[in-house]
């Protein structure tokens, strides 16, 4: 196997399609990085981040800048020893998360692509096609009334909704979705913005009104375990936790705790390898698991995509971040399903 002769890390900037708020803020663009890998052998392996600093920490300059730095571990040394390489990633550059999953993402698309296998085979499985949930965000009524009816002409069947911000308004936004397309399964995310309490108003309040939910993402802040908990045993509905859970550990704590019924990866919080182990930890614990995205294009939705088709694990699916862009890397459609391939995560960004 040949060895990785060099990295390089550039910005990749995406306009959205329309403004994207949540509870912690509003995004108007995406303020990616994208990472490439080439090998003696003339492969080249494509890796991306979308840094959130609310939620990674991370601004677009320090997330290049770690990539960058990255350089130095990763090249001359050989694709195939990926897993020490990126064990070794995560003790240089602890909590860099957004540039680490790019640069393991490029690491094990050159792997792939070397071996021309799809990324999917080393989670277990073939890259089958995958389905997502459409996402609106914290948006008036009307306007949530709009989304949701163009998300099912477009043939989205589950839809999640932002929340996290006054309980009566947030309530008056879902049973809108839920007016405008009532076969949808809907599912709530509330960014961390609610205590236990307001999370149980809520979680009465729309059943009040006849809405059914799959889940509630995430009420609580995400150093409030134990918050977390008690939300979960004084409401009905299922609790996820999502940004509580970084690392495998963080996935034992909210085991031990019972602080949730399902656990939401994200490669963005995590990288592939590490998403494999929580989800390990979650079935061993009789959870069920979620995978989610930031707003990501084509390569980090179908490099997540990948895990998903090839470990087979996950209840849910809310992998829309590219559906969210003005323009994607590579010509996709907007429908729920992605059809991803190989070699690698098969995507080649324009121009490269």
């Amino acid at each position: 196997m040949s060895r990785i002769v060099e990295l390089t890390a550039e910005p990749l900037n995406l306009p959205l399609s329309d403004p994207f708020e949540i509870s912690l803020g509003v995004q108007h663009n995406a303020s990616n990085v994208l990472v490439t890998v080439e090998t003696e052998t003339g492969v080249t392996g494509y890796g991306e981040g979308s840094p959130i600093p609310p939620i990674t920490g991370e601004t677009q300059a320090a997330a290049l800048a770690t990539a960058r730095a990255s350089a130095e571990l990763v090249e001359d040394r050989s694709v195939a020893a990926y897993r020490e390489t990126v064990g070794d990633l995560r003790s240089t550059f602890p909590g860099m998360v957004s540039a680490l999953f790019a640069v393991e993402t490029a690491v094990l698309d050159a792997y792939c692509r070397e071996n021309e296998i799809p990324l999917s085979a080393l989670f277990g499985g073939p890259p089958d096609p995958v389905e997502t949930d459409m996402t609106i965000p914290i948006v008036g009524p009307d306007d949530a009334t709009r989304r949701a009816s163009d998300a099912a002409e477009c043939g989205y069947e589950h839809l999640k909704i932002k929340t996290g911000n006054d309980v009566a308004e947030d309530v008056e936004r879902v049973v809108a979705v839920q007016e405008a397309a009532p076969d949808a399964a809907i599912k709530i995310d509330a960014n961390q913005g609610w205590t236990p309490k307001e999370t149980v108003e809520f979680g009465n309040a729309v059943a009040e009104q006849g809405v059914n939910l799959e889940l509630i993402e995430q009420p609580t802040p995400a150093d409030d375990i134990t918050g977390l908990a008690d939300a979960r045993q004084r409401t009905n509905v299922p609790i996820a936790a999502d940004e509580s859970v970084f690392t495998p550990t963080d996935a034992i704590q909210v085991v031990r705790e019972g602080a949730a019924d399902i656990i939401n990866v994200k490669l963005g919080k995590s990288g592939p390898l590490a998403v494999a182990e929580i989800v390990a930890i979650a079935q061993g614990a009789n959870l069920d698991c979620m995978i989610g995205c930031m707003l990501e294009s084509a390569i980090g939705i179908h490099t997540s995509g990948h895990v998903v088709a090839g470990t087979g694990a996950f209840s849910y699916a809310d992998l829309d971040g590219n559906r969210l862009l003005a323009e994607d890397v590579i010509e996709t459609d907007r429908g729920p399903v992605h059809y991803i391939s190989g070699p690698g995560h098969g995507v080649k960004p324009r121009n490269s």
